[in-house]
């Protein structure tokens, strides 16, 4: 299983609407036909830790069944329109892939 978790800080100046309209542009990416799960979702409102970064805006994560599939979401024109679409509206992405 290969975990591929992507965090998104979003610009400033973004509106509430133009926020919630990225959150769902995040969502469509579900469509891909290798993702096992997704899931996305903001910063939990739990106690902070000194461990704990909540600065992010948007987070999601997909589970693969392995790496071929993740390289095949990396190509899938799903996945490329969500980057063209969407990446004016981020000022930072950060990528974490971990396998079980």
């Amino acid at each position: 299983m290969l975990i591929h978790s992507v965090y998104f800080w979003l610009k400033p100046s973004l509106t509430l609407a133009q926020r919630s309209h990225f959150s769902a542009e995040v969502r469509k990416l579900s469509a891909v036909r290798t993702i096992d799960k997704v899931y996305v979702g903001g910063p939990a409102p739990i106690a902070e830790r000194s461990v704990t970064d909540r600065s992010f805006d948007v987070a999601l994560t997909i589970v693969f069944r392995d790496g071929p599939a993740h390289d095949a979401y990396q190509v899938d024109p799903v996945h490329l329109a969500f980057v063209e679409g969407n990446k004016d509206s981020w000022v930072k992405v950060q990528v974490f892939d971990s396998e079980e």
